[in-house]
């Protein structure tokens, strides 16, 4: 509904630090490839995209979570992919067709950190 997705993907409320182990992974989420945030630990975060905590201050929960699950809503022209999509998307691999990047809980859980970076934030 308009910019935001109030309803969660999941029955389970998102988990913070799961959240945090995603976006950090190279494998799973792999949003540190364009973005960088709080993760002292991890060499060479991105630059192709605004920084975790700022863009994540500026937005609530559903609008975290519209935007992770398809971003091109807001901007037809990112190269963020949409990480809960499975159709109309380019240039997938025949393994990965009809399947989404992130499931409903690893979604909740992302968002659950990005708003966790607000609170922090805020301190």
């Amino acid at each position: 509904m308009g910019d935001s997705i109030y309803e969660s993907l999941s029955s389970t409320p998102g988990d913070v630090s799961r959240g945090r182990t995603i976006v950090a992974s190279r494998q799973t989420g792999l949003c540190l490839l364009c973005h960088s945030g709080p993760f002292p630990e991890e060499r060479f975060q991105g630059n192709l995209a605004p920084e975790l905590t700022v863009s994540s201050a500026q937005l609530s929960a559903p609008q975290l979570r519209a935007r992770i699950v398809d971003a091109s809503r807001f901007n037809p022209n990112t190269i963020m992919p949409a990480y809960y999509k499975s159709g109309n998307l380019n240039r997938v691999a025949p393994k990965f067709a009809g399947q989404t990047i992130l499931n409903g809980q690893e979604i909740e859980d992302v968002v659950a950190f990005l708003v966790s970076l607000n609170s922090q934030n805020s301190r």
